[in-house]
């Protein structure tokens, strides 16, 4: 290296002379040739009588430069800092790489003991790393180091075939196995359309189910590996492939299936207590593909309610006053009707009021609410009936906790309000029966309508009985005198009404 520097000193002082002479035109580059230290590597050979490819006069620290002109891919990886030259501390050429040796001097020396791997793009590591792995077997010959290939496949392909996967699952050995050891596989199989899911799947040895080393025929579903056992100790084909729609992978015993939200029938009461061929019967076939059950109670209990019910009088709208907690409590509300049952309804039987059921053809749900549609016989006929009088509103004095007690209140509900002695007065005292209907007839509240006939005065005093007299006192008149146009004084006052007649 020293000796090629002071050649190039020389001849540098001896172009300054020749140039201060006007003599450093192709003499010059003769001689440049003339003191060439010695031959460039085969490589370079082409351009040997070229040195301005290589060298810039009087300008030593561009000789990299005009190195990277030809070396294009060197130079990138200087500008991108990657590779083994762009990782460098000094990137200059001449520092690791000499010429002029020889068309077979070895201008790129290299230290297999001392080379850092690491500042190459391929770190080595695990098993790569250990010590014995030799650089041949990686780095073949007349191929640049640059051009290694970096992919386990293109190291392994031979391996994956003759012991591995035959190639059926890709290039990408990567995915699963690591450098540290090819037989520690690192495989996730929940990115794959079938994961594990911490059930009992992951407990099971890759082999039991991936028979060969293919992975492509492994089936996905339940059926695909649990068939037999379905067909010798489950349901023999009857509910069908998909396993789990009732089943997981937690424990085969524990069952998922939802059957109010994957059904249209949701399961209440004692129906949640039913195993599955009580109502889905065996010979009926394959519970998922025939039609669906009919979802009305009569349709399994008919036979109950001819044996030991209502013997199909009430109709099949078991659901009406029936519920799947219990049987045998009715759970059906009548005050959720638009008759709620008071006080002595509550006490009736279901058929004293619904003559032909509460269901079926003969069924009168619509029954008239008004008491008449059900008493009217007791006002025609008992004695202490109305004998349809009063009219059809029993409701107006009536109620259904007490027949006899009367709840009309006829201050508020006429425009004549009872006082005194006339609270005392039976109904008929003033509604004469032969007036006709108590409800249609308007009679007159002068006190003379009804006490003409008791009027002491023979009509002497006129028609405002109320003028004297009031409901509380008849025979003791109230009577003011002070207040007409004469008043009574001195000994008037002391006289009878009777005597001023």
């Amino acid at each position: 290296m020293s000796s090629q520097c002071t050649c190039i000193d020389r001849l540098a002082r001896l172009l300054a002379f020749l140039a201060a002479f006007g003599c450093a035109g192709a003499w010059g580059q003769s001689i440049e040739k003339a003191i060439m230290p010695g031959e460039v590597i085969e490589g370079h050979a082409k351009v040997e009588q070229e040195c301005g490819k290589c060298h810039k006069r009087f300008d030593k620290a561009a000789q990299s430069g005009l190195c990277q002109d030809c070396h294009k891919d060197i130079a990138a990886d200087i500008r991108g800092k990657a590779r083994l030259h762009g990782r460098l501390e000094d990137n200059t050429c001449s520092r690791c790489h000499t010429e002029h040796k020889g068309r077979r001097a070895n201008i790129a020396p290299l230290d297999k003991k001392k080379f850092d791997h690491d500042r190459t793009d391929f770190k080595l590591a695990g098993a790569h790393r250990e010590t014995g792995t030799k650089c041949e077997s990686c780095h073949k010959p007349k191929v640049r180091f640059r051009d290694t290939p970096k992919l386990c496949n293109d190291c392994h392909r031979k391996t994956d075939q003759e012991k591995g996967h035959k190639g059926h699952l890709g290039t990408k050995c990567e995915s699963c196995h690591n450098d540290r050891s090819w037989k520690e596989a690192r495989f996730d199989h929940e990115k794959t359309r079938f994961p594990l899911a911490g059930g009992k799947h992951a407990e099971v040895k890759c082999k039991e189910c991936h028979a060969d080393l293919t992975y492509q025929k492994t089936p996905l579903t339940c059926n695909g590996c649990h068939k037999k056992i379905d067909h010798e100790k489950g349901h023999k084909g009857r509910y069908g492939t998909k396993c789990e729609s009732c089943h997981n992978d937690k424990g085969w015993k524990e069952i998922v299936f939802n059957h109010d939200a994957d059904t249209h029938y949701a399961l209440k009461g004692k129906h949640r207590q039913v195993k599955c061929n009580a109502c889905h019967l065996p010979e009926k076939g394959p519970l998922y593909q025939k039609a669906r059950l009919p979802d009305k109670c009569i349709a399994c209990h008919r036979k109950d309610d001819h044996d030991k019910g209502h013997r199909g009088g009430l109709g099949e709208k078991c659901e009406t006053c029936h519920s799947e907690r219990d049987w045998k409590k009715p759970s059906f509300d009548h005050d959720d009707t638009k008759f709620p049952l008071r006080d002595k309804h509550k006490d009736a039987k279901c058929d004293a009021c619904h003559k032909g059921g509460v269901s079926g053809p003969a069924a009168k749900l619509k029954l008239e609410m008004e008491c008449v549609a059900c008493h009217r016989k007791d006002d025609q006929e008992k004695e202490k009936g109305h004998k349809g009088r009063y009219g059809d509103k029993c409701g107006t004095c009536h109620t259904a906790k007490d027949w006899k007690t009367l709840i009309f209140d006829h201050d508020k509900d006429t425009k004549y309000a009872l006082k005194g002695k006339h609270r005392e007065t039976r109904c008929d005292a003033c509604h004469l029966p032969a007036k006709g209907p108590i409800y249609k007839a308007k009679l007159e509240t002068a006190c003379i309508a009804c006490h003409r006939q008791d009027d002491k005065h023979k009509g002497q005093l006129g028609n405002k009985c109320e003028t004297c007299h009031n409901e509380r006192r008849w025979q003791d008149a109230p009577y003011d005198h002070n207040m007409s146009r004469f008043p009574l004084t001195g000994s008037h006052a002391k006289v009878e009404c009777k005597n001023a007649t």
